[in-house]
């Protein structure tokens, strides 16, 4: 059974999720919201420098959860696999540089070959890349996607798949992270989880809900609580294994984007101390 939740410590918010906002404005707002936690998205990094967000980062006292993202491995075309190796390597210095201790990996898939293809690929990209992350000091986490992905965003749709990845490269800089969104219908989704903490590489939670109907099944997510996912529930089983970490609230919206976002953040707040 899930802890109660009874105040913002382990609240984390991606900077996708108030997506209108750029890197300044999530780290004002969500200091002034009590906000502590933050997982940046490489968009909001685009043509910043990476000294002065750390410096803007430091100022507010934000912890950095995760660099979102990298990934993308697979492609029948050599020339874009080795693309997707230098922008992962760049993925890396960039965590480094802003304090991200993990990047999370959307690892890719192409449709013009097999899954089992796609899956050796991702395999030997995150290896080629695995010794620049751990000397920098920076954690790589596997985060399976739903089904509907797998034709060309993710090859990797179950948590098993994840743990059998991270089982095979068999690092302690590799891990995977869970989001509710992506893995609450596997029904082997507890025992998989128990097995994380077996390899001890559950690296990180995110949350939203899946709204029924779902509308647009990239940018329909739900505010936790709004959907059929029970929350509380997997995040019992992740807390039973020894995960400590953040609970990061993940949301593509574009109803939410539309609206102001303060008040969506404030939504938030409430949501992830009642439907959490």
């Amino acid at each position: 059974m899930a802890t109660e939740i009874k105040d913002f410590s382990k609240l984390c918010v991606h900077t996708f999720t108030t997506k209108p906002w750029g890197i300044e404005d999530c780290v004002k707002n969500y200091s002034e919201a009590g906000i502590r936690g933050i997982t940046i998205w490489r968009n909001v990094l685009e043509n910043k420098n990476l000294n002065e967000v750390k410096s803007l980062l430091d100022d507010h006292n934000m912890q950095v959860v995760s660099l979102c993202r990298g990934g993308f491995f697979p492609s029948v075309n050599a020339a874009k696999r080795q693309a997707a190796i230098d922008d992962n390597l760049l993925a890396i210095e960039q965590a480094a540089a802003i304090g991200a201790p993990m990047i999370v990996l959307v690892c890719g898939a192409d449709g013009g070959q097999s899954l089992e293809k796609s899956r050796e690929q991702i395999v030997e990209g995150i290896q080629r890349v695995l010794p620049v992350a751990q000397s920098a000091g920076v954690k790589l986490a596997i985060e399976p996607l739903h089904p509907m992905y797998a034709g060309d965003r993710s090859a990797v749709n179950t948590l098993k798949q994840a743990n059998d990845m991270t089982a095979l490269i068999n690092s302690p800089s590799v891990g995977v992270a869970v989001d509710v969104y992506h893995l609450w219908w596997d029904e082997a989704l507890q025992s998989e989880i128990k097995r994380c903490a077996a390899q001890k590489h559950l690296f990180a939670f995110h949350v939203c809900d899946w709204n029924v109907p779902t509308l647009d099944f990239l940018n329909d997510r739900g505010l936790m609580g709004e959907g059929c996912i029970n929350i509380p529930e997997i995040r019992g089983w992740v807390e039973g294994v020894g995960f400590e970490g953040f609970n990061e609230v993940e949301i593509f919206s574009d109803k939410y984007w539309a609206m102001d976002q303060h008040q969506y953040l404030e939504r938030i707040k409430q949501a992830y101390l009642t439907k959490v």
